[in-house]
């Protein structure tokens, strides 16, 4: 029999598509198993405030379909220290909370480790736009945020094409490309320059235009990673508009930049987010329910597994080279 009499659950870090479908899993698979959930308000921050309240049935009812996260999030900084850690742990103690459930990424998990080592157990889920998680496939959020993306690139070629433009689209994706990958290979665009690869304007983007034009193109969409030229870029070179300037002096077509900025959290999760979510939810319970914490639930080859979380910090990801290949293949 569990020991788990309730179980808490929280949100931290950035936003992401699919936060309330892990919320909502939670809550049911606890409930049908006679364990008493509460939701931790503002993540760790809520936890050390013990802002928290009781989740039920009705709580989650109608939120499959919202964006954000009906508990609300944060980053903490005091939680980074050990005397916010011990603030948390005892908090615990006297809320009656026997384990957690965190939804969010790597600094999330950072805290669920170190909560974890002091005695309450916590489950990490992986909710990041950015699909920059190690340890597993998929992140939630990342499916959702490509398909706005999509859209808005889709809207914004219609304009570029009736000006004769070209539009630099800057995404986000911290340091991971992957959201500008796939957003170039669905959405058609000339050239998309990400933060893993060693980018050359003359090779990857001016050449490629220069020969279009000859053709008779008179529209473009470049995409581009924050990695590569926004505030999170390794090494800061020049900003989207910038880059726009650069382009239009070589080669003369009108350039204009858009940052889509975090439009690109928001908006109603697609199917596949609110899957995976409901999956890795679930599935976050039952390891509580057995009395496993400390592990980080992830997916590989479409299949949920889970790693000590330790373990899942220590590996590393990167864009799908082959992805990139097929993408240069067929711009």
């Amino acid at each position: 029999m569990s020991h788990m009499k309730t179980i808490g659950v929280l949100t931290s870090g950035g936003d992401a598509p699919g936060m309330n479908a892990v919320i909502r899993a939670v809550v049911r698979t606890a409930l049908f198993s006679g364990i008493k959930v509460v939701g931790i308000r503002r993540g760790y921050a809520g936890l050390m405030e013990k802002s928290i309240v009781e989740m039920d049935l009705p709580s989650v009812s109608g939120t499959l379909q919202r964006g954000g996260t009906i508990l609300g999030t944060a980053r903490s900084k005091e939680f980074r220290e050990d005397a916010g850690v011990e603030l948390a742990r005892r908090n615990c103690i006297e809320l009656g909370i026997d384990g957690i459930v965190v939804a969010g990424g790597d600094g999330s998990f950072r805290g669920a480790r170190a909560l974890s080592e002091k005695g309450v157990p916590c489950i990490g889920i992986p909710c990041t736009i950015d699909n920059d998680i190690g340890c597993t496939d998929y992140t939630i959020g990342f499916d959702t945020a490509v398909n706005t993306v999509i859209e808005l690139v889709d809207k914004l070629r219609d304009t570029s094409q009736s000006h004769s433009r070209c539009s630099i689209v800057e995404v986000m994706g911290h340091h991971c490309g992957a959201i500008a990958l796939h957003a170039g290979i669905c959405c058609g665009a000339e050239a998309v320059l990400l933060p893993e690869v060693e980018n050359d304007l003359e090779r990857d983007v001016l050449i490629n235009m220069r020969e279009a034009l000859n053709k008779g193109k008179t529209h473009f969409i470049i995409i581009v990673s924050e990695g590569v030229t926004g505030e999170r870029a390794k090494h800061h070179t020049m900003d989207a508009q910038q880059l726009a300037d650069l382009i239009e002096k070589q080669t003369g077509v009108e350039t204009r930049a858009t940052i889509i900025g975090h439009i690109q959290r928001g908006g109603a999760p697609t199917s596949r987010d609110r899957r995976i979510g409901s999956m890795m939810g679930n599935y976050a319970v039952k390891l509580l329910k057995g009395g496993v914490g400390n592990r980080v639930v992830s997916m590989r080859k479409n299949v949920i597994i889970d790693y000590d979380i330790t373990e899942a910090l220590e590996q590393y990801k990167t864009i799908n080279f082959e992805e990139l290949r097929t993408f240069n293949e067929i711009r």
